[in-house]
């Protein structure tokens, strides 16, 4: 192996499949890279990957330098780390998936108090209505609503969080009493795309014997702005609630959900103190945000 560099750009293409996203990713012209990529494959006299109009796929070859070029990749960073003081403030760039709802109603208070403590770190929130795929370094760290079951990554829960039905005071006043959780069958209701929900534990309707979602989104945000423009009626998290004026919690007592938040990442860099740190305070902040939100709910 000629140099980390070398490592470097062959992660880079493993995990974005394409010379083009790897080029983004390194600052780098992709034609640049693809050279870089077939010098280090004649160095090692092998082909680390095959190349087709669809992409980048590792071979068994490649596959198997992957993770000695993981553990390179987080040596790199441990040694980065004491270079610039880790008895101080957090620098570099971190990046965190978060699902949709967490990422648009709690991260943007977090991030915005973890940078005011650490002007020179750089944070990035990757909100999208899927799992985050840590494998493959579309973020440092994710946020989850169900652990994981890759033995590659570690996690920890952060807190839990409550969900109930909610609706507009415009939408409510317009249609059928609701006084039971049966008489949501005389009721529009608002929800995830049944197809599209990639976690179980966001499946919030299918015990309720509903036959239609009649205004569906793959995303959280969505539906609650669904309810804010009095489409229907839904399962909200209680801490978007706040930042929804004129929607309120309906049949509470009936019906309530508890789900739970879960930081994941990858085993290995739990040995890297920065991402500890950041790990530790992002956890706390987040727990804060969700108690703080929820209880600007008490009484309604």
């Amino acid at each position: 192996m000629q140099s980390w560099d070398d490592l470097r750009i062959f992660l880079s293409v493993a995990r974005s499949e394409t010379l083009s996203g790897a080029g983004r990713a390194l600052r780098m012209d992709p034609a640049t890279v693809g050279r870089r990529v077939a010098r280090l494959e004649e160095t090692l006299g092998q082909a680390l990957f095959v190349k087709s109009p669809q992409g980048y796929t590792l071979t068994e070859a490649g596959t198997r330098l992957i993770d000695h070029a993981e553990r390179a990749e987080q040596a790199m960073q441990g040694a980065s780390s004491v270079l610039t003081g880790e008895a101080g403030t957090l620098t570099g760039q971190i990046r965190i998936g978060a699902p949709d709802g967490c990422a648009n109603f709690v991260l943007p208070r977090v991030f915005a108090d973890l940078s005011k403590a650490n002007p020179d770190l750089d944070l990035q929130i990757v909100a999208l209505p899927r799992v985050v795929n840590l494998s493959r370094r579309e973020a440092d760290m994710a946020i989850t609503v169900s652990p994981p079951t890759a033995s590659r990554l570690s996690y920890q829960r952060i807190t839990d969080y409550k969900l109930h039905l909610a609706a507009s005071e415009t939408y409510l006043s317009t249609r059928p009493p609701l006084t039971s959780v049966g008489d949501l069958r005389n009721h529009r209701i608002v929800g995830y795309i049944p197809d599209m929900i990639f976690d179980k534990e966001l499946d919030y309707l299918s015990d309720l014997a509903l036959e239609r979602v009649a205004l569906a989104s793959n995303s959280a945000s969505v539906q609650i702005q669904l309810l804010r423009q009095h489409g229907g009626i839904g399962i909200a998290h209680d801490f978007a609630l706040p930042f929804a004026p004129g929607v309120r919690r309906v049949l509470t007592d009936a019906l309530s959900f508890t789900r739970s938040f879960y930081l994941v990442r990858h085993a290995e860099d739990r040995r890297l103190d920065r991402i500890t740190r950041f790990a530790t305070a992002l956890a706390q902040g987040v727990r804060a945000e969700v108690t703080r939100l929820e209880a600007l709910l008490s009484g309604t």
